[in-house]
């Protein structure tokens, strides 16, 4: 055809061929990300989640930059298996992306890139599951900061979606181990650290429980005292949280609290965990063993305190083999009537979980701004009625539910955008995330030997049968109601529920289903439950103080209570004496 043209007519058409074949590959092109192992990191094959992050902030490394906020930024996740030391791994075209779904998407410009890989071992459980899981490395399950995860240095580098070309990433650096929790130990501070049978048993291989434990002011010098034991449950701690035994650093730079609107924050931290101290080695307080536990899973930073399909028997490992050890060691009462806990949010949920799973081994829980407590409210969503978590839908609209709000209902996040994430850090519910570790907890096993998804992480799509699972196991405000005049008894009084009306996370609308049947529960229930006006997460029934600050003096909240309560129910020829010096 192009020779019957005229010597202008064809040379016009040469030249918009020539732009055509010059674009049109472009268009189709993209770049590739190779990402090489070392040999001097590992001399046998890895399996494990990789992980590629893009960054346009470089206040700090991309590993650190992740969250469901406006400001995230940016990462696509691939699991790798039998990774071979010394090959390049190419990251997949498809590799499931947040916020951005896939690296087409990306758009041009200069960014700081990072790969890294959450290795994962084999897990050969007791019931003959093989699962590929990473295990926590004393960190709590912080795949940014776990020892033996691998890492590459951050490269600037100009990424053009159009142009073809590669890109090669080395994992030269590994995360080295965290240091041993036991040179942390003060006169008031002790480590106890145990195997427990129940646990590795379960997992087919050793499994440890540990926690720290804050000695009574007088201790040593009251050698025939026994003490009431605390337990505030929540997060992964590397130490005993807002504790401090020597004055506030009056050198340390002030840094901002975004989240609390306050300048200065670390110094007020400093300040009031200094505070703590004074008062417990001050006259009047009271003298009991506070408790903070160690109990990370594959999953998540911490057990939720419960026996569960997925994690094992962790609630029975803790009540039954950890804390008769602490009480053993440090002349604890060991008694029910002497055993209190409380905690916000994951230990909201734990502090109400253990006294209505254990409810004649505890005798009151503080649940501050408690996870979901009745699964009609699963933050947003009735997983027994709606048939999709992510979206209400009618007959011509969809509207995305949200996520995260702030105390005057601005939206930060939907749901969606939180699953997102996670589904982008790990599959199988192998995020180390907030909604996975839901799943690893409430959920049975999958059919994969992974937790059953409540949810399709994709779609939304509600599955009725493990609803119906969660609801008969783990729906607090289900199980309170079904078992009231068997449990009600034993409940009477322990109960003191707080949250903010304005909780982040909606946590507050399943608190008012609990409320409605405590309120008139037959018998009566005693309890107290009370709410933050305009207050976020985590509200814990301080009306005096911003969140700020209460959060930071549960102990000085808690403790009056429980003594006040001991002394009112004591069984007759209790001790109640030797410990209140």
């Amino acid at each position: 055809m192009c020779a019957m043209m005229s010597g202008r007519k064809l040379s016009t058409l040469v030249a918009l061929m020539s732009c055509t074949i010059v674009m049109a590959p472009s268009m189709h092109a993209q770049p590739r990300v190779n990402v090489m192992l070392p040999t001097a990191r590992a001399n046998a094959p890895l399996d494990g989640r990789l992980l590629l992050l893009f960054s346009t902030d470089s206040a700090a490394e991309p590993r650190f930059q992740l969250s469901y906020a406006t400001a995230t930024q940016q990462v696509f996740g691939a699991d790798v298996s039998g990774w071979v030391p010394g090959r390049a791994q190419p990251v997949p075209s498809d590799a499931f992306g947040y916020p951005l779904r896939t690296m087409r998407e990306l758009p041009a410009g200069t960014y700081r890139v990072q790969a890294m890989l959450n290795r994962y071992e084999t897990f050969k459980l007791a019931d003959g599951r093989e699962l590929l899981l990473p295990p926590d490395k004393g960190e709590g399950q912080q795949w940014a900061r776990k020892p033996g995860n691998l890492y590459s240095t951050p490269q600037t580098v100009r990424w053009d979606p159009t142009q073809r070309r590669t890109l090669t990433l080395s994992l030269d650096n590994e995360v080295p181990p965290i240091a041993d929790f036991a040179t942390k130990e003060t006169e008031y501070v002790k480590y106890v650290r145990i195997r427990s049978e129940r646990l590795s048993e379960f997992w087919g291989r050793d499994m440890y429980l540990a926690a720290w434990v804050t000695l009574p002011y007088g201790f040593a010098s009251h050698p025939d005292a026994r003490y009431p034991l605390v337990i505030n449950h929540g997060h992964f701690p590397s130490f005993v949280s807002g504790w401090r035994e020597t004055p506030p650093d009056s050198t340390l730079a002030p840094n901002f609290s975004a989240r609390f609107q306050l300048a200065g924050y670390n110094r007020i931290e400093q300040e009031l965990s200094f505070d703590l101290f004074k008062s417990w080695t001050g006259p009047g307080f009271p003298r009991v063993l506070l408790v903070q536990i160690q109990h990370p899973t594959p999953y998540y930073d911490d057990s939720y305190a419960v026996n569960s399909a997925n994690n094992g028997p962790y609630g029975d490992a803790i009540q039954y083999e950890l804390i008769p050890e602490i009480e053993k060691r440090y002349r604890g009462l060991g008694q029910g009537w002497a055993r209190f806990v409380y905690g916000g949010s994951t230990g909201g949920w734990e502090a109400m979980a253990v006294q209505m799973f254990y409810p004649d081994d505890y005798n009151g829980a503080w649940i501050a701004c408690p996870d979901p407590i009745d699964f009609r409210h699963y933050t947003v969503v009735d997983i027994y009625s709606d048939s999709n978590a992510y979206y209400e839908r009618g007959p011509f609209k969809r509207t995305l539910r949200p996520g995260n709000r702030n105390y005057l209902g601005h939206i930060s996040a939907t749901l969606q955008d939180m699953n997102f994430l996670e589904l982008a850090k790990g599959s199988r519910g192998r995020s180390g995330d907030q909604w996975d570790v839901w799943e690893s907890v409430f959920s049975p096993v999958g059919a994969d030997g992974y937790p059953a998804r409540i949810w399709d992480r994709l779609t939304g799509q509600i599955n009725p049968d493990v609803a119906a699972y969660w609801k008969e196991n783990y729906d607090l405000s289900y199980i309170l109601r079904r078992d009231w005049q068997t449990l009600g008894p034993k409940l009477r009084g322990k109960l003191r529920i707080y949250v903010g009306d304005m909780d982040n996370y909606y946590l507050n609308n399943a608190v008012y289903e609990v409320e409605k049947f405590l309120k008139q529960a037959s018998p009566p229930a005693d309890a107290v439950i009370d709410y933050g006006d305009r207050a976020e997460h985590c509200w814990n029934g301080d009306h005096t103080r911003g969140n700020g600050y209460s959060r930071l003096r549960y102990p000085q909240m808690v403790l009056p209570w429980a003594v006040e309560r001991m002394l009112q129910t004591a069984p007759a020829g209790a001790d109640v004496r030797s410990w209140r010096y």
